[in-house]
């Protein structure tokens, strides 16, 4: 399972954060200063990473039991 927060500005993706890499990664200047700032947040990161916990894990079941 894998949690991911996109950030986008007219179609174009700038910043993500991927629970599997842990940390934001930018694909455009200004997402990479985005990116950069965040990622020295600790507090940000962590909350992120709760994220994964709080959305995924206590969906998982209910969507395996639709299946």
């Amino acid at each position: 399972i894998e949690y991911i927060r996109s950030f986008y500005y007219n179609k174009l993706e700038y910043t993500r954060f991927s629970s599997s890499v842990g940390k934001y990664v930018g694909f455009t200047e200004y997402g990479v200063k985005n990116a950069a700032y965040w990622n020295n947040n600790p507090s940000e990161l962590s909350a992120m990473k709760a994220q994964k916990e709080v959305y995924c894990l206590n969906n998982i079941q209910i969507d395996y039991n639709n299946i």
